[in-house]
């Protein structure tokens, strides 16, 4: 397809076509358990994902920012069904696009915009009720870290208070063109029915985890005094009702230590 029309692939768009068909069906299978599910999907490239989800009775809205590429998905009769739209994923209204149905998002994210659309769907009116994604093994290592491990983070934090998160299967370099020079993940993140910790605000919890986080490598009481101007004896004191060491540094903390730090912080 890309060489019929004399294209080649972009790395500002970062661009690495999956091109294993087993690995497109499996995660085809994925993204749609019935006939029928709404999906959405970032960077539909040369559709071969699209493909996939339209055999298994998707009703499916595929976004690409890349021009020649939108034309080039137009073009072609067995994409006639998809809602083909050239647009910016992180720019994209999702809530106009799904009118209010369940849907799924799903795609191959670029290293790039991994991390900021994941945490502004979690963060949307109407988000979505699973996410089925190929990212970076890097970056789906930081979703299901655990507390004391160098990929933990606010990201891990974030994502687990409104999604459960599973690795469904490894992908080689030797399965996209061009070859990337590391391993992908395929990640399944389902909508949990409800939070996975209570908390009175959680508005002030994705604060209190975010600037734990900004200064790693300080102790908590210390990163939040930089981050959000929080007195350090304040957090210290939290800390110690909380019985836990005030000297203690962010990625030691589980969320519903959090939580709890969040509530008495808040008050």
């Amino acid at each position: 397809m890309l060489a019929a029309r004399g294209l080649r692939p972009k790395k500002r768009f970062g661009q690495h076509f999956l091109t294993d068909r087993g690995a497109l069906q499996r995660i085809a299978d994925l993204c749609v358990p019935q006939t029928g599910e709404r999906i959405v999907e970032v960077g539909a490239g040369t559709g071969a994902l699209t493909c996939a989800l339209l055999e298994r009775g998707a009703r499916v809205t595929a976004l690409e920012i890349d021009a020649n590429l939108v034309a080039a998905l137009r073009e072609r009769e067995d994409l006639s069904g998809v809602d083909i739209v050239e647009a910016d994923a992180l720019a994209f209204d999702y809530e106009a696009a799904v009118k209010g149905e369940r849907w799924c998002a799903a795609g191959n994210l670029p290293y790039n915009i991994a991390t900021p659309l994941i945490g502004r769907w979690l963060q949307a009116g109407d988000p979505p009720q699973r996410i089925v994604a190929m990212l970076q093994r890097d970056v789906a290592d930081r979703l299901g870290a655990r507390p004391g491990t160098p990929q933990y983070g606010s990201f891990s934090l974030v994502v687990a208070y409104a999604m459960t998160v599973r690795r469904a299967f490894i992908l080689p370099p030797s399965a996209f063109y061009p070859r990337p020079k590391v391993d992908s993940a395929v990640v399944v993140m389902d909508r949990r029915p409800t939070p996975a910790v209570a908390v009175r605000d959680p508005v002030m919890l994705l604060q209190v985890v975010r600037g734990a986080f900004a200064y790693r490598r300080k102790t908590l009481a210390n990163s939040l005094a930089l981050a959000l101007g929080i007195e350090r004896t304040r957090t210290q004191n939290a800390l110690a009702a909380l019985d836990v060491d005030t000297e203690i540094r962010a990625e030691q903390l589980d969320l519903g230590a959090f939580a709890a730090l969040a509530d008495f912080l808040g008050e």
